[in-house]
């Protein structure tokens, strides 16, 4: 499945790390929304905070929103 948003956040895995891919690049694993925020400041958002990543439409998070850091169980 491609994505037409720039930045994906993929599903917890078993550590409760979620990879964030900006613009088709694997930056990293985050922990928490502040990890996603960090990383969008990385890519050239300086400006952004929690709230940016949580309302932002540039952001599609799959298995599970900014609230879920954890497989299911």
């Amino acid at each position: 499945m491609v994505s037409s948003t720039p930045v994906v956040i993929y599903p917890p895995d078993e550590e409760g790390g979620r990879r964030v891919r900006v613009n088709g690049t694997i930056l990293g694993r985050a922990y928490s929304v502040r990890d996603v925020a960090r990383f969008m400041q990385e890519a050239g958002l300086q400006e952004w905070d929690e709230m940016d990543v949580v309302r932002s439409s540039l952001i599609e998070w799959r298995g599970g929103g900014p609230d879920v850091w954890a497989q299911p169980e």
